[in-house]
């Protein structure tokens, strides 16, 4: 996965990829990750779309950006949730989606999102 591996080049913690196929009608996977600062924050935001626009892969919207404390990007079949520590805990989407499969992302082909 591009993007979780991007995550993990950028130094975001507790990478985490939840499959919710079948689970969701919003999206098959979600992509949950944290960060240690605002600059970080913006920087792996931007590592990760220039990363998946190489493989011709854009968003179709994107939340957050200005608030330096969490960024939601929707790429339709995947979203990407960078938290910083506080808000990952706050919202707990682990738990909230807690019927969710996990994903191995180290595991998964790098072609793969």
């Amino acid at each position: 996965m591009i993007a979780a591996q991007t995550a993990d080049e950028m130094k975001a913690r507790d990478i985490t990829l939840l499959d919710l196929t079948g689970i969701s009608e919003v999206t098959d996977v979600f992509l949950i990750c944290t960060v240690d600062s605002p600059r970080q924050l913006r920087a792996l935001h931007f590592r990760i779309r220039q990363e998946l626009k190489k493989h011709q892969v854009k968003p179709l919207g994107r939340e957050g950006i200005e608030s330096d404390k969490w960024v939601l990007c929707d790429y339709g079949d995947l979203i990407i949730h960078i938290f910083s520590a506080h808000y990952r805990e706050f919202y707990d989407l682990e738990l909230l989606w807690g019927d969710a499969p996990r994903i191995d992302w180290k595991a998964e082909p790098a072609e793969k999102r």
